[in-house]
């Protein structure tokens, strides 16, 4: 793929339309956003709001209506300490690496300070005071058997991404009594393999709280009135993309970059160039959400606010296009998804039908008509997801689909 111009016979306005989208603009956009000033933008941090204050005055200098609506956000997983794991087996020490060796699991209870206990299979009798070693894939029994015989904590399996990373991740399941901390396969392995020939003793920490705050989302309109000479009453409109991110570690930079920064300069750039052509009658407004990481919570307190006719098409990764974008349509959304096919068709985008579990869901849930798109985000949650890996062709792409999008809904009325 290119980010030439594409060839578009059949409309040739919106082939000048989507011309005008600068990659130079978007890129600047995501290298800001992965600053370390913002410290991956989680929300309720200093960063988050930073992010939010930041965009809130880029989408004034549009000429947008804007206003920041604070909402509460419950079960936020804040690591505020670098967990520890070490083991001990036959007079040799092994000393893990924290998000490359194991990980916080989301269930765990909080454990601030190191402790030290032998380890056990969890199918042994005496449990109490050890570490347990669940077997692959069953850590909830493993938990079970902890909290009922008064065990130090649960060591469980959990893969790695392709590059050796295990991401952050900072909603999850209810919270067990017991500290469970999470291995990369291989050292599970390696632990097993040395229980199995003589005593293992092991200590560990993970400084994992839940923490409630507040999240604040940016919402702006840009009414057609306001831009076209002339405007009947347009279509409705809102392009969404959520701003936050999982937050940096202590001690370690988690920019999220792809995700989901690059969708943010994608819709920033689209509404740019939307607000600025004089044809486009779509009564657009534009929503920067906070807390999608946490549960999608941003979403879920604007979508009941939303006029059920409005048509919303939500950006969530637009780093790294490869085969195709991803795209879920929910709610009443035939007519929508019909459109956005006829748009990618124009500017030679490939679509594919693909799970997309952002803040799509929330608006299709309050019964509008919803489309999520997805186009990549390599690094997803972990240190390598900077600001070089996003494709400025992917943003181009992106930013094309969505005023293409917006621009053929409003011929259509």
């Amino acid at each position: 793929m290119t980010s030439t111009t594409p060839d578009i016979p059949q409309a040739p306005d919106l082939a000048a339309v989507v011309e005008r989208v600068s990659a130079a603009r978007m890129l600047a956009t995501v290298h800001e956003l992965a600053r370390d000033h913002y410290a991956g933008r989680r929300v309720g941090t200093p960063g988050g709001r930073a992010a939010a204050a930041w965009l809130a005055e880029r989408l004034r200098e549009l000429g947008a209506e804007v206003e920041v609506d604070s909402f509460p956000v419950a079960d936020v997983r804040e690591l505020y300490a670098t967990p520890v794991l070490e083991w001990n087996a036959g007079g040799q020490a092994l000393r893990l690496k924290h998000r490359r060796d194991f990980v916080e699991h989301l269930a765990s209870a909080e454990l601030p300070h190191r402790h030290t206990a032998p380890l056990a299979a969890a199918s042994e009798a005496d449990l109490r005071g050890r570490w347990v070693l669940a077997e692959a894939g069953d850590w909830a029994q493993a938990c079970e058997r902890a909290e009922a015989h008064g065990a130090a904590g649960v060591l469980t399996a959990r893969g790695t991404d392709a590059e050796g990373w295990m991401p952050k991740m900072i909603a999850g399941p209810a919270t067990r009594a017991v500290p469970i901390i999470a291995l990369r396969t291989g050292q599970h392995a390696r632990l097993t393999d040395a229980l199995a020939i003589g005593p293992v003793q092991v200590t560990g920490s993970m400084p994992l709280r839940q923490i409630s705050t507040e999240g604040r989302n940016v919402h702006a309109r840009f009414p057609a009135s306001s831009r076209v000479r002339g405007a009947g009453t347009g279509p409705r409109v809102l392009l969404a993309a959520h701003y936050d991110g999982v937050g940096d570690d202590p001690g370690m930079r988690l920019p999220a970059a792809a995700d989901n920064a690059s969708g943010v300069a994608a819709v920033l750039e689209a509404a740019r160039v939307l607000t600025a052509d004089r044809v486009t009658r779509a009564d657009l407004s534009v929503a920067f959400l906070d807390a999608e990481e946490s549960g999608a919570w941003g979403s879920a307190h604007h979508a009941p606010a939303v006029p059920s006719d409005t048509l919303v098409l939500n950006l969530d990764g637009a780093a790294q296009l490869h085969q195709a974008a991803s795209v879920e349509a929910g709610g009443p959304a035939h007519a929508l998804l019909a459109t956005l096919d006829q748009a990618a068709r124009l500017v030679g985008v490939p679509l594919r039908a693909g799970a997309m579990a952002s803040d799509n869901r929330r608006y299709a849930a309050a019964g509008l008509a919803a489309v999520g798109i997805g186009m990549g985000m390599p690094g997803y949650q972990t240190p390598a997801e900077t600001p070089d890996r996003v494709q400025p062709d992917t943003l181009v792409a992106a930013a094309r689909l969505v005023v293409a999008t917006t621009w053929l809904l409003s011929m259509e009325r």
